[in-house]
């Protein structure tokens, strides 16, 4: 099968060019030389570029024909696919009609392609083969500058070298080279992170140390970060195309597994940079949906998280193409791949009906639990504050529980309530609720506002701030803009500062009367009396 460009091609050609596939080239040569001057001779009776690509064993396994000025190469994911493998095993020789250096695309093919090699032969006088041009992968990424390395130009009959040899060395030194990412956690992913937006440089940065935090509470090893300051976001690739080949290359010098975006994408945003890499792709809400997904223990945060990722994915769920999209039906609108694609989404619509329904059920058991609570005439406080702040340990502290910690964002999403005494013989019920997050996915907000409105009953909030956290001023904003979102604006609040262990006693006493706060370390029970206190007075103040 041949690729390409294959328009006014006649017959005779498409038979010799075909009749290329059977020539057995020499693992121990980069092309031999019957093989380079038959393809030189075609190219220049044809006027145009004449690619092959070839395995390491010698096999020819694609003929691309292009024009005049370059060749556009085959998807090679599916046959010849990456994976975790250094380089591809397929080497790239194809011919430059007027002898003319590689190409900044022959250039970006090797280091996107991840080829064995890439070489251009000048088609020389009567179509023999001229001056030879090479390039292969720069091994030592740390050592900077370009990730290919250029060789100098030969002629083609004075080149030598044993390309075999070459390439195991060359694969072997990237393993070295690449070896820190490589000893990192058996199994895990490996990660890049990237932002691209208009914010300030500290916001971008304070943004991406936070879904550093993320990536690595979903088990993620974060291999390096990319920030691309923009006035505007490209609509078709977040940022530019050329800089996104620069962080796909990048990923794939450092072995990276995955590429993580610190803005949401949209359905358009993703296909295109997942075409455009044999990388993973998601973006900041799919990361929290994962970290959900593993977190989620009891019936209902299950059944959540899954419509949540439902209704995630149905926007983008899509053929191919745009031509297996059935926008209006009818003929020609019809066909194998549409029908496919029209009952996947039927089956996500039906299961996400089937999920609404169970929550809804959910829901009036939890009303029943809520009503018999509430006619005990039982005081309810609820834990609200941002991820990783230190609800669940507070909550142990004072209620003497065992409720799951772990020092990770979202490390704890299903509600859990105790009985707390307060030495008066008053009893109140503390529920400790989901963690708060900057730009909470919507459908995972919606998803879990049924959870959220726990806080309905409750008598106080207890907002809880680690204010040992440098952002602790942006968390609580966000905690209060997602509190007056769900309708709680004007509940009574106790703003607790945990983890003041953390600061030196000044700063912490300063902090907590500016903001009107109690501080507490939830490690340390000797700070809690305060707090107990301080409840007290909010819950009784009028007895």
């Amino acid at each position: 099968m041949l690729h390409g460009n294959l328009t006014g091609l006649k017959s005779a050609d498409l038979r010799e060019l075909e009749r290329l596939y059977k020539r057995k080239i020499s693992s121990a040569v980069v092309i031999t030389p019957e093989a380079a001057r038959a393809v030189t001779e075609i190219s220049a009776r044809l006027n145009r570029q004449i690619g092959l690509l070839i395995e390491r064993s010698g096999i020819i396994t694609h003929i691309i024909v292009g024009d005049a000025k370059g060749i556009f190469l085959p998807d090679l994911s599916r046959d010849w696919p990456l994976g975790n493998k250094m380089l591809r095993g397929l080497r790239l020789v194809h011919t430059h009609l007027a002898g003319e250096p590689l190409s900044r695309d022959d250039l970006t093919d090797l280091a996107l392609l991840r080829f064995d090699m890439i070489a251009a032969i000048g088609v020389g006088e009567s179509g023999l083969p001229g001056n030879m041009r090479t390039a292969w992968l720069n091994p030592n990424v740390s050592s900077g500058g370009e990730p290919y390395e250029i060789a100098e130009e030969k002629d083609f009959h004075r080149y030598t070298l044993d390309f075999r040899a070459f390439v195991d060395s060359l694969e072997e030194e990237m393993r070295r080279a690449a070896g820190i990412s490589r000893r990192l956690e058996s199994g895990a992913e490996r990660a890049i992170l990237v932002s691209v937006s208009a914010s300030p440089k500290w916001m971008q940065e304070d943004s991406m140390n936070e879904l550093d935090e993320l990536a690595r509470s979903s088990d993620l090893a974060v291999l390096d970060h990319v920030v691309q300051r923009m006035p505007r976001t490209d609509p078709r690739y977040l940022m530019g195309r050329g800089k996104l080949d620069e962080v796909i290359i990048r990923a794939m010098q450092l072995g990276a597994t995955i590429i993580v975006f610190d803005q949401n994408l949209t359905p358009s945003q993703g296909r295109s940079i997942a075409d455009a890499t044999e990388l993973k792709v998601i973006d900041r809400s799919q990361l929290i949906l994962d970290i959900f997904a593993r977190r989620a223990h009891s019936r209902e945060g299950k059944v959540q998280v899954e419509l949540a990722q439902l209704k995630y994915r149905l926007p983008r769920l899509m053929g191919k193409g745009t031509e297996m999209s059935r926008l209006t039906g009818g003929i020609g609108g019809r066909g194998p791949g549409e029908m496919k694609l029209e009952i996947d989404r039927r089956r996500v619509r039906d299961r996400i009906s089937l999920l609404e329904k169970d929550l809804k059920t959910i829901a009036l058991a939890r009303a029943q639990r809520k009503s018999k609570r509430a006619g005990a005439g039982i005081p309810i406080v609820s834990i609200a504050g941002y991820t990783n702040a230190g609800k669940s340990t507070l909550l142990n502290a004072l209620t003497k529980s065992d409720t799951y910690v772990e020092s990770k964002m979202f490390a704890t999403l299903d509600t859990a309530s105790r009985r707390l005494r307060f030495p008066r013989e008053r009893d109140v019920i503390i529920t400790d609720t989901v963690g708060f997050i900057r730009d909470l996915p919507p459908d995972l907000f919606n998803a879990f506002r049924a959870t959220l409105e726990e806080m309905e009953d409750a008598c106080l909030i207890m907002h809880v701030v680690d204010v040992g956290n440098p952002r602790f001023e942006q968390h609580i904003a966000s905690v209060n803009t997602i509190m007056g979102e769900l309708g709680f604006g004007d509940k009574p609040v106790l703003l607790v500062f945990n983890k003041i262990d953390q600061l030196d006693p000044d700063t912490a006493a300063s902090l907590c009367e500016r903001y009107d706060a109690v501080g507490v370390s939830a490690i340390h029970p000797e700070t809690l009396p305060a707090l107990l206190a301080a409840m007290e007075g909010k819950i009784w103040s009028n007895g």
